[in-house]
């Protein structure tokens, strides 16, 4: 999936911490999810060459009959549902855009093509409305409404003079606009009837109120209430079919993308972590994170260290298992060939494609570890799901207090890397931020304050080296540190908190003050 943003900056203490719990990184990550949007997701269907149907998106991990992957993946461009619902208001951020322009998003196809999408409660409010007959177009933009203004004029200045069974053609009409010049000439003109031709044409009929009422309760009509429905919900009609497929959903660092789905295309985020959780667990009781899977793969296996998920594709590429059996042939389709000709990281398509292959070659790799290379000639994904077990519904936590989110089950207790706890003397009005920029230069680390004069500082980088080292001198300190020979730092052992660490003295006088800050 790609986002118009990730963490709101205009939201106090917003961003993720090592500090936070997963409740508490809900909290911040449920506030920017608020606030922006989807613009592209990927859907990537693999079924084996056997099955030649074309079946996407309902079979990601069906069980196979050959040792061969056929994969189909999908871009869709989304953008909110603009039909007889409050207007959807969502922010941009500067770097997210600048990020996806890198990476050759067509942004006219997000605004101009984008599939309409709405969550339950939006859609509830819009049956009501057209039910009521108080349904209304959120046409708001200068262009929108002179296309409305303009197919209105050119209608009530022809029916005047027409005929009953007189006809006229609107032409080039898009999108939406297809449907709400309909429904907008309908409320307004009680003697016309309008039909969709295609081609970006609706043709308008002058009609008798008899007819005109044998129309609306026909079969055929195109407006009918529940086709509107259908429109409206766009990709959301799509979103519930794969919930009730109950098909492993596989993805890659996917909280985010969760917390997405939930509240873009089933409803608005509860305030209750727990809740979220068991909701998304109800959509989709098997989840896959493969930085979670990969992680495992690091460990038990020779596996580098790369981070990104086109590295990881690329390493799992490289056969790191020659003498055990082969992984799986995974094919792209012929309409997606493309992927296979040049790489496009960031199209969520292409991620989708990534992702699911990583899965398989990760799978791979740890059932031959596991039976010690005594492997199927063609295993089935029953056996991957096996080997996979351990990390079924664990979504990766990215610097937190635990390691992964289970949402089938009660997390892990939270263990927080060891702590460097500053005592402070002397030193008036010491904020955060200054505390960071004394001991920027040692490591990427979170402070929080602990009291008037105490500081706690996590790092998940060199979380050995104030383990290791319980008592320091001054000028070691200073080397280490980058500090002001002016000043004076005096190390203990110690811990504070619960959390075990190093203890630091520190006497200076006052520096520049400065907000609250992390690296």
């Amino acid at each position: 999936m790609e986002f118009t943003g990730l963490h709101s900056t205009s939201l106090r203490n917003n961003e993720p911490s090592l500090f936070d719990s997963p409740a508490e990184r809900y909290v911040k990550a449920r506030q920017s999810v608020q606030r922006f949007t989807l613009v592209q997701l990927g859907k990537c269907g693999s079924d084996t060459e056997s099955d030649s149907r074309g079946c996407t998106g309902l079979a990601i991990f069906s069980k196979e009959n050959s040792n061969k992957y056929v994969v189909h993946s999908y871009n869709f461009f989304l953008f909110p549902s603009t039909l007889g619902i409050r207007d959807v208001e969502f922010t941009f951020s500067a770097s997210s855009i600048q990020f996806l322009s890198h990476y050759g998003f067509d942004f006219n196809k997000f605004l101009k093509d984008g599939i309409p999408y709405m969550n339950e409660v939006q859609e509830k409010i819009l049956k009501q409305h057209l039910l009521a007959g108080t349904w209304k177009v959120c046409s708001t933009s200068c262009a929108d409404r002179d296309v409305l203004k303009k197919a209105i004029d050119e209608v009530t200045s022809w029916i005047t003079a027409a005929k009953e069974e007189d006809t006229m053609i609107l032409q080039d009409l898009n999108g939406y606009h297809m449907l709400e010049v309909q429904l907008v000439l309908r409320q307004a003109l009680e003697n016309v009837w309008t039909e969709p031709l295609g081609d970006k044409k609706v043709m308008v009929k002058k009609v008798s109120l008899g007819q005109r009422q044998l129309l609306e309760n026909s079969s055929y009509d195109h407006c009918q209430k529940k086709l509107i429905l259908l429109s409206a919900r766009g990709f959301t009609n799509l979103f519930q079919i794969l919930v009730k497929a109950k098909k492993p959903l596989v993805g890659h660092n996917m909280l985010m993308d969760l917390m997405h789905l939930h509240d873009k295309f089933y409803r608005p985020l509860p305030e209750s972590y727990e809740e979220f959780k068991r909701n998304i667990h109800n959509l989709f009781p098997v989840i896959i994170d493969t930085k979670t899977v990969t992680k495992s793969v690091q460990k038990k296996c020779l596996f580098p260290r790369v981070s990104s998920l086109l590295e990881v594709y690329a390493v799992l590429c490289s056969n790191l298992n020659p003498k055990g059996p082969p992984c799986p042939v995974i094919a792209l389709a012929s309409g997606c060939s493309r992927y296979a000709e040049k790489k496009s990281p960031h199209e969520a398509g292409y991620d989708a494609f990534l992702c699911g292959s990583v899965l398989l070659m990760s799978a791979h790799l740890l059932l031959c570890r596991s039976t010690d290379g005594a492997v199927d000639a063609e295993p089935s994904f029953s056996q991957y799901l096996t080997v996979l077990a351990e990390h079924v519904n664990k979504v990766n936590f990215i610097r937190g207090g635990v390691s992964s989110i289970n949402f089938s089950g009660a997390d892990a207790p939270c263990r927080h890397p060891p702590a460097l706890v500053v005592h402070v003397r002397g030193w008036p009005g010491l904020t955060e931020r200054q505390i960071y920029q004394e001991f920027k230069a040692r490591c990427r680390f979170d402070v929080r304050r602990l009291s008037k004069n105490q500081f706690i500082l996590l790092s998940n980088k060199h979380k050995h080296s104030w383990m290791e080292i319980p008592t320091l001198s001054c000028g070691v300190l200073q080397a280490a540190c980058g500090l002001s020979s002016s000043r004076a730092f005096i190390a203990v052992s110690g811990s504070s908190c619960g959390i075990t660490g190093t203890t630091l003295t520190c006497r200076s006088p006052s520096i520049a003050a400065g907000g609250t800050h992390r690296a």
